[in-house]
């Protein structure tokens, strides 16, 4: 087991992630809302709830599809699509970085405990599956090459990313601080934009490969 290609997975799985993470959507409203009403630790708890899917996600992949997958013309399949996905979410978070902005006011308030409600807002969320159905799944097929461990890497990595951004968040809008400024957003959605420009060729390149040898 190649300690720089299991670092390397868990890197790149961090910034996909947290890539992911940064754009606004039901999660992140859901948690401004929640830090407002419940203080710090609703933010992580909202994420534990999101975890828990995507750790079953993942299993179900494992046990359910795994040996029907591993095949070139489905793993290039996979590679292509994701790649696609990536290159998408690329150009959308560089788009958003030009003029993109953290909201702070809590709109609404949600009587569901949170980490039931981080289960549903992941699981409403169409961008959600397409991305474990693209993306996420082209993850998990490379990471089993490694086996447990591999799969292991790749979702703590993952995770992380969720829990390290959404905890931050939380905690500025429960302590009232505005430490996340615009500039700052920005330049992360840029970073995190350019990074997935080139991902998605790395995986267009992994792809095109699996569809030669199929």
């Amino acid at each position: 087991m190649n300690p720089l290609v299991l670092a390397g997975l868990a890197s790149t799985s961090f910034i996909v992630a947290l890539s992911g993470a940064l754009m606004p959507g039901p999660l992140l409203t859901v948690t401004v809302g929640e830090a407002a009403r419940r203080g710090f630790w609703a933010g992580p708890l909202i994420i534990v709830g999101h975890a828990l899917l995507e750790l079953a996600l993942v299993l179900l992949l494992l046990v359910g599809l795994g040996a029907w997958l591993n095949r070139p013309l489905i793993l290039g399949t996979v590679g292509v699509l994701g790649a696609g996905m990536l290159g998408w979410m690329g150009f959308m978070t560089l788009k958003a970085s030009r003029l993109g902005r953290l909201e702070f006011e809590a709109k609404g308030d949600s009587s569901l405990n949170p980490v039931v409600a981080g289960v549903l807002m992941s699981a409403a969320n169409p961008y959600w599956l397409l991305w474990w159905l693209t993306i996420g799944l082209g993850y998990v097929m490379f990471a089993m090459k490694y086996g447990w461990a591999g799969v292991a890497i790749f979702y703590l990595g993952h995770i992380l990313a969720d829990f390290a951004w959404y905890t931050l968040v939380s905690g500025a809008v429960a302590g009232g601080r505005r430490f996340l400024s615009d500039g700052l957003y920005r330049g992360f959605l840029a970073g995190c934009g350019v990074f997935l420009v080139g991902f998605g060729g790395y995986f267009a390149v992994q792809g095109v490969r699996f569809f030669l040898n199929s």
